[in-house]
Parts: C-alpha cells; structure tokens; sequence
C-alpha cells in the first residue's frame, strides 16, 4: 500500500481494479467477497486478464457467481480453463510411440548385455542353464530379426506414425481456421499455419460467458446466445441499471496487436463518460484507443473478456472487427492480454474521476535474497513464470508512477503465493512442504481483503468520522 495523500473515505469516488491470470482470479473471488460483506462502497470496478472476468460481474451486481457453489471458481471447468490444442496433445503421444518403436533395436541390445553376463556366472558355476539360457534368447530373436518381421515393420510404424502426426498437424490447423468466427489473411509460409498457438483459451472463455450469461438469463432455460448478442444485452443491463445499488461503472483494458497500443472499453456515467469517450468524428488518437459500450454499435463486451483470456503469445489471439463508421472502419483486429496494461488500467480510472483506488494482485511482493525458487520444468510451469514475473514487475512500476493520480492506493496481496496463473490443480508449496488448493488462495484473498484493507483503512476511517460527528455534536 502506498502512502496517501489522505485518509480513506467513502465520500470519495472509489475504483476497485483486478489484475492478474488464470488461477489469480480464484484470490480475486476471495477478496471481492470480503469487500461486498463489509459493504465498502465502489464506484468503478476495472480489470485487466482474469481480473476482467471479476469486474464484468461486479459491474451488474453478480460477484456471487465467482465464489458461490457452482460458480466460476467452484465448479468442474476450471481444473481445464487452459489446456494444451488437441493437435500437441496427440502428437505427445505419437511422439511416445515413434520413440518406442525406434528404441526396439536397443532394447534388443540392452537385452543383451543381461542375459549374457547372466549366462556367463551360471558356465562358471558348472551350470548347463546358461548355455540353455543363452540359446532361448537367440531362439526368440531369430525370427524377430528376420527379413520379414522387425527389420521390415520398424520403418513401416515410424513412417505410419510420422503421417498420422502430419495429418493432426493439418486437421488441427483446418478446424481451428474453419471454427473462427472471424478470418484474417496470413502471411509467410503455410507450414507455420500447421502448428499454431500451443495452449487452448477455449473453455476459460466459453465458462466466462456462460458465467454471464446464468447470470442475465437469470432461472431462463435460454441458450447462450452469440458473443454480440450477449454483449448487447449485458451493455443495456448495466447502462438502465447504472447508479443503483450493486450496479458499478467498468473498465477494462486488453492489448491490439495490429495498432500496436492498449485499448479501453467501458461503461461509465457522465460527465466522464464524454471525457473518457469522444464522440464519432474528428480524428483523434483517443477514437482509436477508447470504446464506449454503451454504444449501440459497440457490442464488444464478450469479444473484449474473450480478449483479456487470452495469454500474450501462447494463446490465439481475439479477432474483433470495429464498425465500419468507428476510427478503424470496419477492420478486423488482433485481440490479446497484456500484463503491463494495468498502468492503463489505472490512468483510465483516474479519468474517469476515481479519487482513491484499490488493487487487488494475486502476485507478492518481489523477492529478496536467499528466496529463490526452483524453476518449473514443464510447459504450464514455465509460462506460468514468466507471466507471474511480468505481472509483479508491472504492478510495481504502475503503481509507483502512477500513485499521484489518486489520494490513496491501496494495495490487496498475498505475502506468499505458491499458486502459479496456470497452476489451475493447486502447487506444491515448499516452504510449507504440501499442495495448495485454489479453494485456499480464494480463502487467503478474502483474509488478506480483511486484513490489509478492511479493517486497517476503512475501520479506521470509520472510527475517525464517527469521533468527528461526536465533537461536531459536542
């Protein structure tokens, strides 16, 4: 936590970001939960990677479908949020069997340098079982090695098993390019197109919107409708319902890849809304940037969640195409996470006039010496890392460049966290030698909501209201 300005007050206007990837958003839960039982008063709610999945509900007063029973942190999807494309799941095990067919040959040889040895100390010992032992084995490997057996169907399995793994490479990249909703020209040469992304964004972003929509459709047996259908009606949702209770401004923030800049899409009240989104026309950099979803022609809620689900490099981007009257003129765009973002997160949350802001970050605070950790050696392990790494760095130096903007910062964190983003089964913890769940990382950040924010900075401010309204009465 930084050091304010001035004292906490509810009077302020009050924004309430997340940050953070995968199983981060499982202590956002947790600390949403505590700030909504100590009815702490929020104005905007923001976020930015899973942290947009926690705003999107808060924003229409429906917090409760991350931590209640069969919510998005308590249910079945979540152990799957980010898994491997089938096509890399096949080729491991195509792989396994091409290693195992070319390793025949030296399993023979191995083989070989037992049974012999073996046969060796029972000649020594006056046995005949040696001799006999030794015949067995050639017995059995002549026919093996024959003209017709294992030298002609080795070359016949790996050259089967090669094919079987270019036609997953091919049928993978086919059915990802014809499930798209959107389609964009690719260049360079069409054998890149054959691997891909590695890791699938596809259930974390079809559990989010099916969160959304359980929570719009209400008890409805309705389906979930397409991405601008839903938008649409999440928009209209928050913008009738804005100023009342339990409903909350949002922002959210995700990276486009082709113009190379940050965007920010929200629903805010006026006046900040005309400040934070200028009106059609004219040719401002802020018309590339800002996206209002109050607009009826900006149904970009789910595509932008979709978005913010999506891992910078090892997820397939988010193909969103703008209007064809906005800044961009109907143009199809890449779409993606960005863990430094959360700066522009909070810039936009200042301009849309938040005084005090809180954050809440599944990452702790940096390391010191003698703290060092062995590093991961599978795959979700090491992305793991390295998002983990850059999202500590990013909320660093956002909030010690940032911190000025407001006349308070108030930071919700985890002094210890062995749960990396992509840890979606719990991780082993060393320093207390057994496996942490994320039921308990939920639990820490409703703890660390109450201990680092609730009771130190909001009781306290209460306490000093209420000795002020004693002697204003005195």
């Amino acid at each position: 936590m930084t050091e304010p300005r001035d004292s906490y007050s509810p009077e302020r206007r009050t924004a309430l970001l997340f940050t953070g990837t995968g199983a981060d958003g499982a202590y956002h839960a947790g600390a949403m939960r505590a700030l909504q039982e100590a009815g702490v008063k929020i104005d905007i709610v923001g976020g930015r990677g899973i942290g947009a999945m926690a705003a999107v509900l808060a924003a229409v007063d429906g917090g409760a479908q991350l931590w209640e029973t069969g919510g998005f942190w308590r249910s079945q999807p979540i152990l799957e949020l980010y898994r491997w494309r089938w096509p890399f799941r096949l080729l491991r095990w195509l792989a396994a069997g091409l290693i195992a067919v070319m390793a025949i040959p030296a399993v023979v040889i191995v083989a070989g340098l037992v049974v012999y040895p073996i046969a060796l100390v029972l000649g020594m010992s006056g046995l005949d079982a040696g001799a006999r032992f030794v015949h067995s084995f050639l017995d059995t490997l002549t026919p093996a090695f024959s003209p017709g057996a294992l030298p002609t169907w080795i070359p016949r399995l790996a050259s089967l098993l090669a094919a079987a793994a270019a036609v997953t490479l091919a049928v993978g990249a086919w059915l990802t390019w014809w499930r798209a909703p959107l389609h964009r020209r690719m260049a360079g040469g069409r054998a890149w197109a054959l691997l891909g992304s590695p890791i699938d964004a596809t259930l974390a972003i079809q559990h989010a919107t099916d969160t959304v929509w359980r929570l719009l459709k209400g008890g409805a047996a309705i389906r979930t409708p397409d991405a601008k259908d839903l938008s649409r009606r999440y928009a209209e949702l928050l913008a009738e319902n804005l100023g009342q209770p339990g409903f909350r401004e949002l922002l959210l923030v995700v990276h486009d890849m082709d113009a190379h800049r940050d965007l920010v899409f929200g629903l805010v009240r006026d006046p900040f809304r005309k400040a934070l989104f200028p009106p059609p026309g004219g040719v401002s950099s802020r018309r590339a940037e800002a996206h209002d979803l109050s607009s009826g022609t900006q149904a970009f809620t789910a595509d932008v969640l979709a978005a913010a689900l999506s891992l910078p490099g090892v997820c397939d981007p988010r193909l969103v195409q703008f209007a064809p009257d906005s800044y961009w003129r109907g143009e199809t765009h890449r779409l993606v996470d960005r863990p430094a973002c959360l700066a522009r997160l909070i810039e936009e949350a200042a301009a849309a006039g938040a005084e005090q802001v809180v954050i809440v970050a599944a990452t702790p605070d940096p390391p010191g010496p003698h703290e060092l950790r062995p590093p991961r050696r599978d795959g979700f392990g090491r992305v793991g890392e390295q998002l983990a790494s850059a999202e500590t760095a990013g909320l660093s130096d956002a909030v010690r460049h940032l911190h000025h903007r407001f006349q308070g910062v108030y930071l919700i964190r985890p002094s210890h966290n062995p749960v990396r983003p992509l840890d979606l089964t719990g991780a082993y913890d060393e320093k207390s030698d057994r496996v942490q769940t994320l039921e308990e990382l939920m639990e820490r950040g409703f703890e660390d909501a109450y201990r680092q924010f609730i009771e130190p900075v909001v009781g306290a401010s209460g306490d000093r209201m209420a000795q002020v309204s004693r002697d204003v009465d005195l």
